[in-house]
């Protein structure tokens, strides 16, 4: 746990030079079976050694001697921000994104760029321009994504946390499948600047780590306003009390199995805490992945006319993988004039309809549970076709569309021949809730209970 670790530091039990050397170790070890981590920071050491110093004068910040993994769609001064594709393959950035601002400040020590799905685009680690990434429990099985390389680094013990990128499920699916703990932040409660997003109407940056209080310590430093992104704004942290608490349980379609895990977490923890649950019904939940493809599609085209070739790396449609290709393709059709963009805006309509929905849901409950990916993650090498690889985000886009905070949670294992396969327990809680949501996912990690 973090705050195990910073107290370990401040207490000179370990030296912040000896974690990220440890860190470093065991990267160089593992990495090359599970390729979750691109690039390491060279520097790290000798930062590292400059935090000791730090510290010893008590001059040091809140994070003063941690290691963290940041995907490679976010920009870290001089460190190679590739998206895990061959048209950016050698650009480095050339400024740091707000959150990695924050967190070098707080002299927490970036260990290394993690692997991805290319471009974000792709939900189970295997689009990378560089390679698959394993999860690290299960080695023979997808990892999730497209945060792909951030969760199976956290899952690896490749770092203390980690940074991902959301945009329908990219940071909460691979954290269920790696059996780590994932965190998408509200819509515009953490900055974006230095991003290469997605889809901009999406996107979110959020922490992921072993378990619920890490991501809180992370996402209290990396949230609030920030004047390079017109979208990021402060929300009021509004006081709940947590002896009245209400479940909602939506009905959503997943493996029975994954369910009775998600059912059964659910009646420990409401039983615990005295808290109440029920069915509730929301409406037009089953077109979340019919509502957010299309808008993708549309602003995966209009974000990558950017990739032209020109002032940087390669033309994308020359250089990219079938998934990339596949979307900007969608996309431009879908943007055709003589379509008159109805698709797009059919599409936003939907978001509408889905985000007021869950206004409604939440009038009644305080927070909504359900499993995070309706299935487990398949095999390397197993035929799955384009369609069945979309679903895996088919709960997970909700949170998305809506607006709304979420983040997924280990729950358990479920036994397939000599695999263990991790399954998360998704909660959600209405916009701005951020920090009630941790305080409740607190009480739902299996160690509570």
């Amino acid at each position: 746990m973090i705050y195990d670790k910073l107290k370990q530091i401040r207490e000179g039990k370990i030296s912040a030079e000896e974690n990220i050397r440890n860190f470093i170790s065991k990267i160089r070890k593992d990495n090359p079976e599970i390729n979750a981590v691109l690039h390491l920071n060279e520097n790290a050491v000798s930062q590292a050694c400059e935090i000791d110093k730090k510290i010893k004068s008590g001059k040091h910040g809140k994070l003063a001697g941690l290691g963290f993994i940041v995907k490679s769609n976010i920009n870290v001064l001089g460190m190679i921000c590739n998206c895990a594709s061959k048209t950016l393959e050698n650009y480095k950035a050339t400024y740091s994104a707000t959150v990695i601002e924050k967190l070098l400040k707080e002299d927490a020590i970036i260990l290394g760029m993690a692997n991805m799905d290319e471009f974000a685009m792709g939900g189970s680690g295997e689009t990378s321009a560089f390679g698959i990434t394993r999860n690290p429990r299960c080695l023979d099985r997808i990892p999730g994504g497209s945060s792909s390389g951030s969760a199976a680094s956290v899952g690896a013990g490749f770092c203390d946390f980690a940074l991902g990128s959301d945009t329908g499920g990219s940071i909460r699916n691979p954290a269920s499948h790696c059996g780590v703990t994932g965190f998408k932040p509200s819509y515009g409660a953490v900055s974006r600047y230095g991003l290469v997003d997605m889809a901009m109407s999406l996107d979110q940056i959020g922490p992921l780590a072993e378990n619920v209080e890490d991501c809180e310590i992370i996402f209290n430093i990396i949230k609030g306003r920030d004047e390079k992104d017109s979208i990021s704004r402060n929300f009021k942290d509004d006081k709940k009390d947590l002896n009245k608490i209400a479940i909602g349980i939506p009905k959503v379609g997943a493996n029975k199995e994954i369910w009775d895990m998600v059912m059964k977490q659910v009646e420990l923890v409401t039983a615990r805490n005295h808290w109440k649950k029920e069915n509730i019904e929301i409406n037009h939940i089953d077109l979340g992945i019919q509502t957010y493809y299309p808008i993708v599609y549309v602003e995966v085209f209009s974000g990558t006319r950017k990739f032209d070739g020109r002032k940087y790396g390669l033309k994308i449609e020359d250089s990219c993988g079938e998934e990339v290709l596949r979307r900007i393709l969608g996309g431009a059709e879908i943007s055709k004039a003589e379509h008159a963009g109805r698709y797009y805006w059919r599409a936003l309509k939907a978001k509408k309809i889905i985000k007021n929905e869950f206004e409604k849901a939440f009038k009644k409950c305080d927070i909504i549970v359900m499993p995070t990916v309706p299935r487990i993650p398949h095999k390397f090498g197993e035929e799955i076709n384009v369609e069945d690889m979309y679903n895996y985000d088919t709960l997970t886009v909700l949170a998305n569309i809506a607006e709304i905070p979420g983040i997924s949670v280990p729950c358990g294992f479920i036994k397939e021949a000599k695999d263990s396969i991790p399954v998360g327990i998704q909660i959600l809680a209405k916009c701005g809730d951020d920090n009630l949501l941790l305080e409740i996912a607190k009480k739902f990690e299996t160690r509570e209970n």
